[in-house]
């Protein structure tokens, strides 16, 4: 669902966009639903048809950014199947936490406090540009901020300050304020934003609802 809905929203702003998967035919022949009852590929790129979908590698040399919205557990996997090659020097803006569901609602994270799912991917691809942002808040609230009144905060964290900048504009596409946009540095930031992960499915638990998200006030 992340993936898909970024991808429509960055092609209704103008950005030509692919969409990358293991087997493209295994994904085009599915025509049950997915997790949380998403549509099966087809039935959604009817909708969407100037998206095209590609394998890993070949979605990875299309790209100039590109865009991690995989499961967090599987997310080095499916960078591995892009290559390293492919990735040298770009920008990759992940979005994904390490979540674990072993055990059902809330998660836990695969790895928190001493790491962070950001910190791996850039260690893993070191001519990579890793830029973390996005994961702090819903799919629907990344795309659209306004579905929450009154101000409220998305982060980034990175070690490439031309790669933030170019994630900063994409924020400011979805219409996030400039003002709203936080730099937390380095990419060893993303383990202060993924461990939030925990605080944010409690207050799911709370509210019953995903349109939530926090403001930092300062004086």
């Amino acid at each position: 669902m992340v993936g898909r809905a970024l991808a429509a929203r960055l092609a209704d702003l103008g950005h030509d966009v692919v969409i990358g998967t293991r087997d493209p035919g295994r994904t085009l022949s599915r025509t049950e639903p997915g997790n949380m009852g998403a549509a099966p590929f087809p039935a959604w790129q009817e909708n969407n048809p100037g998206i095209r979908l590609m394998s890993f590698a070949d979605a990875g040399r299309f790209a100039e950014v590109v865009l991690n919205a995989t499961a967090g557990a599987h997310s080095l996997a499916a960078l591995e199947a892009i290559g390293a090659e492919a990735l040298a020097d770009k920008v990759l803006l992940d979005l994904a936490i390490p979540l674990d569901l072993s055990q059902g609602m809330p998660p836990t994270l695969l790895t928190a406090n001493s790491d962070s799912l950001g910190e791996q991917i850039q260690r893993a691809f070191p001519d990579t540009r890793v830029v973390k942002s996005l994961h702090t808040v819903y799919y629907e609230v990344m795309i659209d901020p306004a579905r929450l009144p009154g101000d409220h905060c998305i982060f980034v964290a990175g070690n490439d300050e031309d790669a933030k900048q170019i994630v900063r504009r994409l924020l400011q596409e979805f219409e996030w304020p400039d003002q709203s946009i936080i730099d937390l540095g380095d990419i060893g930031a993303s383990r202060a934003t993924e461990m939030y992960s925990r605080l944010f499915f409690a207050l799911y638990a709370q509210f019953g609802s995903f349109d939530i998200n926090v403001n930092i006030v300062r004086a």
